[in-house]
């Protein structure tokens, strides 16, 4: 049941995503709309997450995660059913994202508290070979019901699969909260909210923005771009965050999150590790698509056949994770994951070409795919573990921060680089070319100063043509743009191969023991780790590992 609700939450946004073009048709707008409405919605959950897994500490997690899929399921209803683009926002990037916000700490959670040990360390990985999988299947569903059916079918499809799990929540076991009734601390979630908010959209927007030179910016402070000063402000609010929690606790009221928290080792770890995980994912999966389907030219749903192996190597290697780990530990299993996703994206530099060898990028997707499930094998567990049971759910709200972060991260950086990749290239070798005439390299040039998209050649030749390019000037123009595409493309991959080495760094603190038994699932005592001193004894009931002393 729990399996269920984390595919429903990873399904809707790969399902958006390759439905832009028919809810274009369907609406009469534009793509800059329903772009704008994907992004609303991650910005909602972003912003939502930690106040959202407060709520499961003060109401209850079964409860709030009941509360959250009813929610989510009323948004799946009114986007099925929507007749213009202000209700698709509505419907899908608010209501389904204040829902998703309860259900994934409460979920998180709920996994903590009803499994032990092994069979804890089972459910994570089950959990995360269910979101690669969500990740992978959804351009297939939502591309063959797109191109066949019609997009509100999906959404019909997740009322009804909520409502299931709605009914069989019962199976699943309250996990109440430890120690005495707390408030919520609303001043905190507003500052927490806006500071992410703002940093996340600032993100997001950045490929349309730009991040210095301004391209499509709505304003233009002091003549720049508006994402820096945007995340600048989003981290002073964050800044004011911090400071009012620690005011909170100064003063012995309830704050939002226990920042203190933070310093034990094996959480930072686990969580820098998952926003680092989502930032390489989102980063490779911005790329991969923009060859197959510009590049290559294929649809929606062949995008999502080629794209498979990553779901299901994903899936095998994160239910093998809990067998590894009996004899591994996770900070082995982790590093050997960035390894093999590190070997993965090299290996992507090398097969993408203008003519796709399918059995070559086949290999290296599953390759990519067995990285990443090793990665989401271990993390959650991580993380969960790190800290008692009255902390479940707010480290799951801290939990699906990092990894809304880091794909919000991703999406921008990577995107942005083979962006400005793709203008930078195109430009370089155009202006050397002595069979483009002066005046056409002006004209070039005006056009890539007012920004740039990654479109197709055939796209290519009709905007040159258009513009009245000779047509034997706009042919070498078209071989430039296509040259320049692979480059931006490999440049976004090279610098997510570069991410993956440095991730190594995120996991010196990692646990270095093997997992063992359920009898083994002890761990430090939270407060103890968290000031950094020793651990007298294996105290807490939420650590599947043994400590050392000094906290290794």
């Amino acid at each position: 049941m729990l399996g269920a609700a984390q595919f429903l939450m990873v399904l809707d946004s790969s399902v958006m995503n390759v439905s832009i073009s028919q809810l274009v048709a369907d609406f009469d707008t534009s793509v800059a709309s329903i772009q704008a409405v994907i992004t609303f919605y991650a910005l909602v959950m972003a912003a939502l997450m930690i106040t959202g897994g407060k709520l499961g500490d003060l109401w209850g997690r079964r409860r709030t995660f009941g509360i959250g899929m009813a929610v989510y399921a009323c948004g799946s209803a009114l986007t099925a059913i929507s007749w213009s683009v202000p209700v698709l926002a509505l419907g899908w990037s608010v209501i389904e994202g204040v829902g998703a916000a309860l259900v994934m700490p409460a979920l998180m959670a709920l996994i903590a508290g009803n499994y032990e040990g092994r069979e804890r360390a089972t459910a994570y990985g089950v959990m995360g070979g269910i979101a690669g999988a969500g990740v992978a299947v959804g351009p297939i569903l939502g591309g063959w019901v797109t191109t066949y059916l019609t997009w509100r079918l999906v959404f019909v499809g997740e009322v009804v699969i909520a409502i299931a799990i709605l009914v069989c929540l019962k199976v699943v076991d309250e996990v109440p909260h430890d120690g005495p009734k707390e408030k919520l601390d609303v001043v905190g979630a507003v500052l927490s909210a806006a500071g992410l908010g703002l940093v996340v959209f600032a993100m997001l927007r950045s490929s349309v923005w730009g991040w210095i030179d301004p391209k499509n910016a709505p304003f233009e402070p002091f003549g720049f771009a508006p994402t820096v000063f945007l995340i600048a402000a989003g981290l002073l609010v964050l800044a004011g965050f911090a400071r009012w929690q620690r005011h909170r606790e100064g003063v012995g009221s309830d704050p939002l999150v226990r920042l203190d928290r933070l310093r034990i080792p094996p959480l930072r770890s686990g969580l820098s590790m998952l926003l680092a995980q989502n930032l390489i994912l989102m980063g490779v999966f911005f790329a991969i698509p923009l060859y197959l389907q510009v590049v290559q030219g294929y649809n929606a749903f062949e995008t999502g056949l080629r794209m498979l192996p990553v779901s299901i190597m994903l899936f095998i290697a994160a239910m093998s994770g809990p067998v590894l780990a009996r004899r591994f530990s996770p900070r082995s299993i982790v590093r050997g994951g960035l390894g093999v996703l590190f070997v993965a994206t090299i290996g992507l530099l090398a097969v993408l070409e203008p003519s796709i060898v399918t059995t070559q990028f086949l290999i290296v997707m599953g390759a990519l795919g067995a990285g990443l499930g090793l990665l989401s094998s271990q993390l959650g567990n991580v993380v969960q573990s790190a800290v008692g049971a009255d902390a479940r759910s707010e480290v799951g709200g801290l939990q699906n921060t990092a990894m809304q972060l880091g794909g919000a991260i991703g999406t921008a950086l990577i995107g942005s680089i083979v962006i400005g990749g793709l203008a930078t290239s195109l430009s370089a070798s155009v202006m050397v070319d002595d069979r483009v005439s002066e005046p056409v390299k002006q004209q070039v040039g005006i056009a890539l100063d007012s920004g740039i998209s990654f479109v197709t050649t055939e796209q290519a030749a009709a905007a040159l043509a258009d513009a009245d390019v000779p047509v034997d000037e706009s042919a070498v123009i078209v071989d430039h743009y296509a040259d320049a595409q692979l480059r931006a493309l490999k440049t976004g991959l090279l610098l997510a191969a570069l991410i993956t080495l440095l991730s190594f760094a995120f996991t010196a603190h990692l646990p270095a023991d093997p997992l063992g038994g359920p009898e083994d699932d002890v761990g430090p005592d939270p407060e103890t780790a968290a000031a950094g001193g020793p651990d007298p004894e294996p105290a807490s009931p939420g650590d599947p590992w043994p400590r050392r002393p000094g906290g290794t």
